[in-house]
């Protein structure tokens, strides 16, 4: 190991770092605004009052059925082999050739979905039934409950969660090198090839990651305190 090895590392293979760590980013952040959203609307669709008609009834519990099984089998599979199956699968079955970028933000966006959904059922839960209940006695149906009431205390109860998915999907990026997406780990592993020093070039890949993921969390805890508001008010009162 030789500090010169470190300078002469980056300053060669700097541009392929910086590429490497822009597509980690770009994927990372689509994939959890993506996954975000497909947690919110199957939350909403978890929470769905049974309808009074039994054929609405039944149309309800298979599309529960359906998205229940998306979300236990997402969580309980590997991002790795989902890459494997999705890229290399729907090629060899279907004769899909799918863009290796389009393959990883679906990829992202669905395991970070499954997760998601979870996530945003378990904030749902954690508002007070009274809320809905007062909602619903003032006319309000279902979805305008949940736009106008609900979600907004949502978003703000699941955002420590979110930010640490974010945080897990910049990590997790990594394991797309297998379907060869150019991300930070795979660019790494072409510098280590070129020049043989393993150990330099993934130390610097580490820092990377770290400055990627502690910057992301500083951010959104900026944002979360923004949204906490002040702890303290201070009454005005006419004199």
């Amino acid at each position: 190991m030789s500090f010169e090895w470190f300078i002469n590392i980056i300053t060669n293979y700097w541009p392929m770092f910086l590429r490497g760590a822009g597509m980690t980013l770009f994927i990372s952040t689509i994939g959890t605004i993506v996954g975000a959203i497909i947690g919110l609307i199957i939350g909403m669709i978890h929470t769905i009052p049974t309808p009074e008609r039994k054929a609405k009834r039944g149309i309800l519990k298979v599309i529960h059925v359906i998205l229940s099984f998306y979300v236990e089998f997402f969580r309980g599979t590997p991002m790795i082999v989902q890459a494997m199956v999705i890229f290399y699968g729907t090629a060899l079955a279907f004769g899909f050739d799918m863009d290796r970028t389009f393959a990883a933000l679906l990829i992202v966006s669905i395991n970070t979905g499954a997760y998601m959904a979870e996530i945003v059922r378990g904030g749902i839960i954690s508002v007070d039934k009274g809320q809905f209940e007062a909602s619903q006695a003032i006319g309000m149906n279902h979805v305008q409950t949940m736009m106008n009431i609900v979600l907004p205390q949502v978003l703000r109860n699941i955002l420590p969660a979110t930010t640490n998915q974010y945080i897990i999907n910049i990590k997790d990026t990594s394991v797309l090198n297998v379907i060869g997406v150019t991300e930070l780990y795979f660019q790494t592993k072409s510098i280590a090839g070129n020049n043989y020093r393993y150990f330099e070039s993934f130390f610097v890949t580490c820092v990377l990651y770290l400055v990627m993921t502690f910057t992301v969390s500083l951010i959104l805890r900026y944002l979360e305190r923004r949204l906490d508001g002040k702890e303290n008010y201070n009454m005005v009162t006419k004199s």
